[in-house]
């Protein structure tokens, strides 16, 4: 054996050796030849490593220093996609798991969605961390559209609240006392934020609102049949400005976002091709 197949075999058994010494349990091993500070990636996916480097390391902290590194454009892009399409699986399964275990506190969901804002669709790039709209009146939460930047309201009730009530000698739905509270709340919202912030808040003259939009997430709807879906749909097309949509909508937004990014895994993620809700898609 030549000294150069020597050293090279002694560099192999000792790395080897390293994750021998480690675990004695078996396991998988993904072998990445690193040369001159650059990672061969061979024949891998770089989608696949992302991924498995993601779920050993789960310190999101340790990626964001990637772009510093000398690693291929391709890992890194792959990292990222993979690290953040593991951030919005955990937060779709927080909110799952809010709603399944009965938590009904309304500061709970407003915490979840002021971090999470994405679930409310492409229509919307960020959310305000402004609330005062007027010295009297404090919104949930103030989002700025893709479009114009102009101002809509999200305003949050409780996930255990009534959202619809039937007439059975008529043979429709109308809105519970929940909901029509909220829609007239939303009602003195939006005039004050036209009011207030037709040419921005005097505060935050960035924050401009015309003809703001408001929607209000509130109650289930998983055990609804069509004949409730529908009845939603008709109240809320004959609405104005205000739309009405429940916390099991706003799920499946969230969880129809990971399964498009999943199955784009190998691509840098779009988040445009998330659509707003509608609730004709139920």
């Amino acid at each position: 054996m030549k000294e150069a197949v020597a050293r090279n075999l002694l560099r192999a058994l000792r790395d080897h050796l390293a994750v021998a010494d480690e675990d004695s349990s078996d396991g998988s091993y993904l072998i990445i030849p690193v040369e001159d500070g650059i990672a061969q990636l061979g024949t891998h996916d770089p989608t696949t490593v992302a991924s498995v480097l993601t779920r050993v390391l789960g310190q999101t902290d340790i990626v964001k220093h990637l772009g510093e590194a000398n690693l291929s454009d391709e890992l890194v892009a792959a990292m990222r996609g993979a690290v953040r399409l593991r951030e919005l699986q955990t937060a779709v399964a927080q909110l799952r798991y809010f709603l399944e275990n009965g938590e009904a506190s309304e500061q709970v969901y407003q915490e979840w969605c002021m971090t999470h804002s994405w679930a409310f669709g492409n229509a919307y790039v960020m959310r305000d961390d402004v609330r005062d709209v007027s010295p009297s009146d404090t919104i949930d939460l103030l989002f700025s559209t893709v479009i114009a930047g102009y101002r809509d309201i999200v305003e949050l009730k409780r996930p255990d609240a009534d959202v619809l009530r039937r007439d059975e000698s008529h043979r429709n739905y109308y809105w519970s006392a929940d909901v029509t509270r909220a829609i007239g709340q939303c009602h003195r919202y939006l005039d004050v934020l036209q009011e207030e912030a037709h040419q921005g808040l005097r505060d935050h003259p960035e924050v401009v609102a015309y003809h703001p939009r408001a929607t209000i997430v509130i109650g289930r709807s998983d055990d609804w049949g069509q004949d409730q879906l529908r009845g939603l749909h008709g109240l809320n097309a004959r609405l104005s400005g205000i739309s009405v949509m429940t916390y099991d909508h706003l799920l499946n937004q969230g969880e129809r976002l990971v399964q498009i990014l999943s199955q784009r895994a190998d691509e840098e993620p779009e988040f445009e091709e998330l659509e707003q809700w509608d609730d004709e898609s139920d």
